[in-house]
């Protein structure tokens, strides 16, 4: 125990240096460092990918569950889709050095406030190894070092993954140091990391409730939590059908093991009868179990081979991360809001209708990152929202919320430019 100690305290000091540095660091040579990345990902995925199925064929044989294994595993297309989200990051602005806002006070006082990199972002993730080059990429064009901590059932891909952002970066010009990643798989290490305030500014944890909650209790400097999502899709009265079956598929089936999918479908008693039917047909293709309260299940039953259960009180409320899904008709709009009030996790909820009106309160009123009109919750990433990619998907209020990229990454600091001025 006593060297991982070690080697976390000696990466620490290490990153703690190497930001000072990066904090100035030309844009071109960190853009250089970012192409340089998603070209050496490409250039070496067989190294990548072998290391990868060492990680994921462990896992299998362990027992994890269907949707940390489908987290955990890579493939060439995943490559190249990390590769693209590191080009996307270097294509986009440099946040550092933003004049936010400028003023002079009635004293001659100039005053700016300039944005600056928060210093060395601390990250504990589980499982996808995609996380070890997505934080890399946004922490090194935001002028933050990183300390990265990913776990045991992915070390193999997280080493293969960090040695070649590592050796890319550095050969940029990127000062040594700015990505460290910690090989200690001793749960220890954690407990020790979130005692570092002096080194570590911020803590990222990426994983399911037990991390998160976890370090967001015990962190001694400022924790960014969220992760954890509990999404509806609420089916209006006046929703078009077509769309609302399209909608709630895709929110659904399309990954249904990331915390932007469907978990619970509301469905207003005025279109119950035409909508369930459709949707349920669709789902039952994809092979998605229905959790149903009892009106829904009332209309469905007489359908044959549907995947129908009778709804528990913990279904309400509960991540899936996987081809399951609540169903609750509801009758209005006031219900779903208190649905969602009571049961929602902040991440993103959205409303199928063609009622403008409807449409507002709902996303006027909905207190989540992400609030969706007409649309699928699975556009709650980085890389959809134009933001290159993310560190994560915040679900509280300060001091960032929804999807974490670039700007979320910086602070900002107050410039006060004078002519001898002293304070009466």
């Amino acid at each position: 125990m006593q060297s991982a100690v070690t080697e976390l305290e000696q990466k620490g000091k290490a990153a703690r240096t190497a930001s000072r540095r990066l904090a100035f660091l030309a844009t071109e040579v960190k853009n250089k460092a970012l192409l340089g990345i998603a070209e050496a990902l490409l250039a070496r995925q067989n190294e990548i990918l072998a290391a990868n199925n060492l990680d994921s064929k462990e896992a299998g044989s362990s027992g994890m569950n269907a949707a940390m294994l489908d987290r955990l595993m890579l493939s060439s297309s995943r490559l190249e889709a990390i590769a693209q989200d590191v080009k996307a990051v270097a294509a986009l602005p440099d946040p550092v050095g933003e004049i936010l806002e400028e003023r002079t006070l009635p004293n001659g006082l100039q005053l700016s406030k300039k944005r600056v990199p928060l210093g060395v972002i601390g990250a504990i993730y589980e499982s996808r190894p995609n996380v070890t080059v997505d934080i890399s990429a946004l922490c090194l064009k935001s002028g933050n070092a990183v300390i990265l901590r990913g776990g045991k059932e992915a070390l193999r891909s997280n080493l293969a993954l960090a040695r070649v952002v590592q050796e890319a970066a550095y050969q940029a010009g990127i000062p040594e140091g700015t990505i460290q990643f910690i090989e200690s798989t001793d749960r220890a290490l954690v407990d020790r990391m979130l005692k570092m305030k002096g080194t570590i500014d911020l803590i990222i944890p990426r994983g399911g409730a037990g991390l998160i909650n976890f370090i967001a209790e015990n962190a001694t400097m400022p924790v960014v939590t969220g992760g954890v999502g509990v999404c509806h899709t609420y089916i209006d009265k006046s929703a078009d059908l077509d769309k609302a079956v399209a909608i709630a598929y895709n929110a659904k089936v399309q990954r249904p093991t990331v915390c932007n999918a469907l978990d619970t479908l509301l469905i207003h008693t005025q279109v119950a009868e035409r909508y369930l039917p459709l949707i349920a047909q669709e789902w039952t293709k994809a092979g998605v179990e229905m959790h149903c309260d009892e009106r829904t299940l009332a209309i469905l039953k007489p359908i044959p081979s549907l995947k129908l259960v009778p709804a528990k009180d913990e279904d309400w409320g509960k991540e899936f991360l996987a081809l399951i899904a609540a169903i609750k008709v509801v009758n209005s709009l006031d219900e779903a809001l208190e649905h969602i009030e009571r049961y929602g996790s902040g991440h993103s909820e959205a409303i199928v209708t063609e009622d403008k009106s409807a449409a507002i309160r709902f996303l006027n009123e909905v207190d989540a990152a992400c609030v969706y009109a007409n649309a699928s919750t699975r556009f709650t990433d980085g890389s959809q929202f134009g933001l290159g990619a993310e560190i994560g998907i915040s679900t509280q209020k300060f001091h960032a919320r929804g999807p974490m990229a670039l700007r979320e990454l910086t602070s900002y600091k107050w410039i006060i430019i004078g002519d001898g001025q002293v304070r009466p």
